[in-house]
């Protein structure tokens, strides 16, 4: 290594000096997206909320009611309802996603909106006004169903911004977009869609609502993250060293024991 480092002084040099410019490269990175970040954190109220639910018919299984917040979840809820009826839900004015296996805990793989090169190998939602599930047999059944994929499910979203007197706006305009008048009308209906009695039959619709509660800007922990830089350039470094470093020592191994050989070669010319 010696002799390889005094033939090519200028080796040391350019490895020090490439080391020491991804060093200056990941520092600067860190410290851009620590203080200079363009992208922006907004949290929403992500709470629930029941609604009251009116009827033309006391005697007859439908109910409506309207709504005009921003909204992502539904989750309507039907009990005593007889065999083989059909649980049925309209929402007037916007097509709404729905699947059976929303809020299931499943071991395949699931994504509601279904869009890109893998839509048919994953279970998807159905995207419509109207959607509806056959009660098999009585108790308890709900039909959960996403309003809004573009409001944050969990009540954190990010967005992209020049500072955060414009990040407020856009938090702002994201939810209020969102905001929509909706006709929700909830029915119980034999096989021919006919409605049925009312007679012991609950229903209840439960909403999951998102209002602004405030913005602020994305951070990360520039001690956390200089590790995470320098571990991934010692790491870096070790995988351009192993190679050039194994073939030197082969070939250095390979010279000692060809001379080695050489020595222990009888001499044909005594």
């Amino acid at each position: 290594m010696r002799k390889t480092m005094s033939q090519n002084p200028n080796m040391l040099r350019t490895m020090i000096g490439i080391g020491l410019t991804l060093i200056f490269v990941l520092g600067y990175a860190v410290y851009s997206n620590t203080v200079e970040s363009e992208y922006y954190g907004y949290v929403t109220t992500n709470e629930m909320e029941a609604l009251e639910l009116n009827q033309d018919d006391p005697e007859s299984s439908e109910w409506y009611v309207s709504t005009n917040i921003p909204m992502t979840w539904i989750n309507v809820s039907a009990e005593g309802a007889p065999e083989n009826s059909i649980l049925r839900v309209q929402a007037d004015g916007i097509s709404w996603f729905h699947s059976p296996f929303l809020g299931e805990n499943q071991d395949f793989p699931f994504n509601c909106e279904g869009d890109g090169d893998y839509s048919d190998l994953v279970e998807t939602c159905d995207f419509s006004t109207t959607h509806e599930i056959e009660i098999i047999e009585s108790g308890e059944v709900s039909l959960r169903g996403i309003v809004s994929s573009i409001l944050p499910i969990e009540g954190l979203g990010y967005l992209q911004a020049d500072d955060m007197e414009q990040a407020l706006i856009l938090a702002d305009e994201l939810i209020n977009d969102e905001k929509s008048t909706i006709t929700w009308r909830i029915g119980i209906y034999d096989e021919n869609l006919e409605p049925i009695s009312s007679n012991g039959i609950s229903i209840n619709v439960n909403i999951t609502t998102h209002d602004l509660t405030s913005v602020s800007e994305f951070e990360i922990d520039p001690i956390e993250e200089s590790v995470y830089s320098l571990a991934t350039l010692i790491g870096c470094f070790s995988l351009m060293l192993i190679l050039p470093l194994i073939i030197y020592f082969s070939a250095v191994y390979k010279a000692k024991k060809d001379e080695s050989v050489r020595m222990d070669a009888p001499n044909l010319d005594s």
